[in-house]
């Protein structure tokens, strides 16, 4: 009896053929008589061309006695076919002969794609399996399209069609074609909540990552339907309410659904959102005879009173847990348990501390990093093998490695170890890209058009380094940066910063001067705690004024006479000489017969280039819940600088500057931003006008740049603003969205009351050089050269009044940057104050 099988294009296409016999699914056969187990003489291989003769043999493998049963034919069968080299597999048996046709899979000459506009073809080449110089697998062929198809999905095209070709060349090779349809985005059209009372909708969209589809949405990928992003969401809002008193909430769902006629899906969260709750009160319980939980009470975030905040909650276990393992008890675990009073809507909280599983880490693994170093990530760990296993330390480790924001999703899992102590740290990562090129522009009232060029890198060499280069050229503004940090300095949490930088200050409507900085700066970053940082710095920099000749010649001089640093070559316009050549206040040509600097300025031009060396710190306080767009929390800044080690001058500038977000009803946040400063003399060194404070509308808006506190009142003259030596400034602001408008066009309107003071100048007021001596109480300068009253020096206003205003602004988190409008009214001002009621900053980066 003679039997054959027969399999084109897969084994769901294979059969067995009995002679005299109808045909039957391979899946149906069982071979079991004595005329089936014969002897193989040999096996003959047919049709085959790149795979070796023995290669196909060794498929088919003789039993004792070297028999070759129906079972094992079927056996070699199916692994024949499974390795995906041929297309058609024949096998016949004709007495001791074993008959194996094959014909060969082509192989594939090239991959090519056409249609794609948006996706590159590059990544759909390192997704596809199927590879030039391969073999064709029609299988894997479709598993590409799909996979293609999937691509398009994860970007927001639901519509696409990819149609896979396969073009016959000559020696049973082919050139393998996709054809992508790519069809139109399909965006989010709606974004609704159900349940939600607490908060608003137009809240909870800021909460997530999905927004809706608008005219600038081609700028961002937010409003791409993604089923992973929607369900992350569903997290975040859980977060959300957890973080503000909801201990009961649940999102129960994530409703999404393909709208035909909107042509996008429609997504609906469905919440309960439960009883807010407040703690009752605190309580630390140990298992541990020689711990006392009460202890660690001041690593707690949680107080009575305070609303439930799962995040203090999670950061107090952090800070105690690690507490502990300071403390020798490397096992010790804290476990956080809340008993909830219904009726008075509050949580007891419970800090129990126990001892935890003896557990060791055996090793860390890390997969993944194709460009980051090994020790980039290691030292992200305060832990390291040998260590006691802590949960809480590996959960810091990996909150560390995503703000690094090196990589696109990191997680940190375990593996059993080599003993039942012993576990193994996974760290599963994916990288994205760290450089950024950017062509920066922006408009403001103060610097006119402004451009920047710049190109950085946040890991830089794969070594976690930051580097950046800038250059800025704009209408009133000009210079470059160079800048580097070394975020671990010797191996230890401290990061090392360099800054070397140049800044050009040109003369404009509000100063009548220019000024050139070429600086260098290094500086060391402490993370004192996850929300308090320490920075220490050193800065170096040569300063100078520039201005035109005009506004410069006013000296009681002869030509050629050595002011300062520099020469007067001429003398036009002598001041108090009269047509004789002699001396004389009362009969002089007059100073300010074409207007000039004031003295101050004209006297930091005449001793040419500064040299400023100065130490400082900072020290900063941020809860803020967003840095971007915040809405509750705090940020504090503390900074002090010494000028006098080395260098031209000495001074002691102390700065403070407190801003407190929270929110109010109906999306409405308050903004209270409290500030103030003091500049103290130090040594015999006069202070310089350029080390005053300057103030305007970052003072208080409403005034002009530079338009705020003491300033020359020589009405002939440019009346220079001279700055103070004292500073204070307090505002309340209520920013509030556009209920009218969608969410997602980012616009928010905002309404203030301003108020501050600046006094104090300490700088110079008389130059003996060129005969102008401060006589206080004389007349104001005049034209008149007749006028006995004459001042022959500075007069200044320097009253310390209470400067005010009110007004109305426009805030835009636009995608080409943040934009801001503001109309304010100045309410009280000083005399001689300016005022500039419309300012517009902003930038763009494209």
């Amino acid at each position: 009896m003679n039997f054959g099988l027969r399999v084109r294009g897969g084994l769901a296409a294979a059969f067995i053929m009995f002679a005299g016999s109808a045909v039957l699914p391979l899946a149906s056969v069982v071979v079991s008589s004595p005329a089936a187990a014969q002897t193989v003489n040999s096996i003959e291989v047919v049709g085959n061309r790149r795979v070796e003769l023995e290669t196909i043999r060794s498929y088919f493998k003789p039993g004792p006695g070297g028999t070759l049963d129906a079972g094992r034919v079927d056996d070699g069968l199916k692994a024949l076919i499974e390795t995906g080299l041929f297309s058609d597999v024949k096998i016949n048996r004709q007495g001791g002969r074993l008959i194996v046709t094959v014909v060969e899979n082509p192989v594939i000459g090239r991959v090519a794609f056409e249609g794609n506009k948006k996706v590159k073809d590059e990544q759909l080449q390192s997704e596809v399996q199927s590879k030039p110089r391969g073999t064709l697998s029609r299988p894997m062929v479709q598993s590409d399209a799909q996979r293609i198809a999937e691509i398009y999905r994860r970007s927001g095209r639901y519509d696409v069609r990819v149609t896979p070709e396969m073009i016959e060349q000559p020696n049973n090779r082919v050139d393998l074609i996709f054809t992508v349809e790519e069809g139109a985005k399909t965006g989010v059209k709606s974004i609704e909540f159900v349940g939600n009372n607490a908060f608003s909708s137009y809240r909870l969209k800021d909460v997530i990552k999905t927004h809706e589809t608008n005219l600038l949405s081609f700028l961002g990928s937010g409003d791409v339907y993604d089923p992973d992003r929607v369900e992350a969401d569903r997290d975040l809002i859980r977060r959300f309410y957890l973080k503000n008193g909801y201990a009961d909430v649940q999102v129960v769902a994530a409703l999404t659904e393909y709208d035909p006629e909107r042509k996008g899906f429609l997504v609906t969260f469905k919440i309960e959102e439960g009883q807010q709750y407040r703690v009752g009160s605190v309580d630390f319980q140990s298992s541990i005879s020689t711990l006392d939980a009460t202890t660690l009470r001041g690593y707690s975030r949680v107080s009575v009173g305070s609303l439930y905040n799962v995040e203090n909650i999670e950061k107090s276990v952090e800070e105690m847990q690690i507490e502990a393992s300071r403390r020798g008890y490397a096992f010790a675990v804290v476990r956080p348990r809340g008993d909830r009073n219904f009726e008075a809507h509050t949580v007891s909280v419970v800090f129990a501390v126990d001892e935890g599983p003896r557990t060791y880490i055996e090793r860390i693994n890390i997969r993944g990093n194709t460009r980051t170093r090994d020790y980039v990530i290691r030292r992200e760990f305060d832990i390291s093998e040998g260590d006691a296993y802590n949960r809480a330390l590996v959960d810091r480790a990996e909150r560390r490695l995503k703000n690094l924001d090196f990589f696109k999703d990191v997680k940190i899992s375990t593996e059993p170890g080599s003993s039942s102590d012993r576990v193994i740290l996974v760290v599963n990562l994916e990288e994205k890209s760290t450089g950024d090129f950017s062509i920066s522009g922006g408009y403001s009232t103060t610097d006119g058009a402004l451009a920047e060029v710049s190109i950085s890198e946040r890991n830089f060499l794969g070594r976690g380094l930051f580097a950046k280069a800038s250059v800025t050229y704009g209408q009133f503004a000009r210079g470059y940066s160079l800048s580097f940090v070394e975020p671990y300095l010797l191996d230890y949490r401290v990061a090392l910063g360099l800054d070397l930088y140049q800044r050009q200050q040109l003369a404009n409507n509000f100063i009548s001067y220019g000024t050139k900085t070429l600086g260098f700066s290094p500086r060391l970053g402490f993370q004192l705690r996850e929300d308090l940082s320490l920075q220490l710095r050193y800065s170096i920099y040569r300063q100078e004024i520039s201005l035109p000749q005009t506004l410069s010649d006013c000296n009681n001089v002869a030509a050629g006479t050595l002011i300062g640093n520099r020469f007067v070559p001429f003398n036009p316009t002598p001041a108090f000489i009269n047509a004789n050549g002699i001396a004389d206040p009362n009969g002089g040509l007059g100073c300010f017969a074409n207007g000039e600097a004031s003295l101050p300025v004209r006297q930091e031009l005449a001793n040419g280039a500064t040299l400023t060396s100065a130490l400082g710190y900072t020290l900063n306080y941020n809860t803020l819940d967003n840095n971007k767009n915040p809405t509750d929390g705090l940020l504090i800044d503390f900074k002090q600088d010494f000028a006098g080690v080395g260098g031209d001058v000495s001074y002691l500038k102390t700065a403070f500057d407190a801003k407190y977000f929270t929110p109010l009803v109906s999306d409405i946040v308050s903004i209270v931003h409290l500030q103030g400063g003091i500049l103290n003399k130090i040594g015999n060194n006069q202070l310089r006008m350029l080390d005053h404070f300057q103030m305007g509308p970052n003072l208080v808006r409403g005034f002009a740049p530079n338009g705020i506190g003491p300033r020359d009142i020589n009405p002939f003259g440019t009346q220079d603003a001279l700055g103070g030596t004292k500073y204070w400034g307090a505002s309340v602001e209520f920013q509030m969205p556009f209920w009218f408008l969608p969410k997602e066009v980012g616009l928010k309107g905002a309404v203030y009351a301003d108020a501050g003071g600046l006094w104090g100048y300490q700088g110079p007021t008389s130059w003996a050089a060129t005969g102008e001596v401060n006589q206080p109480g004389c007349a104001k300068p005049t034209r008149n050269p007749n006028n006995a009253g004459t001042c022959l020096g500075l007069q200044f206003d320097d009253q310390n009044t209470v400067r005010s205003s009110v007004g109305v602004g426009l805030v835009w988190a636009s995608p080409f940057g943040p934009l801001r409008f503001d109309y304010a009214i100045p309410l009280t001002k000083g005399q001689f104050d300016r005022t500039q009621e419309f300012r517009f900053g902003g930038g763009t980066t494209f």
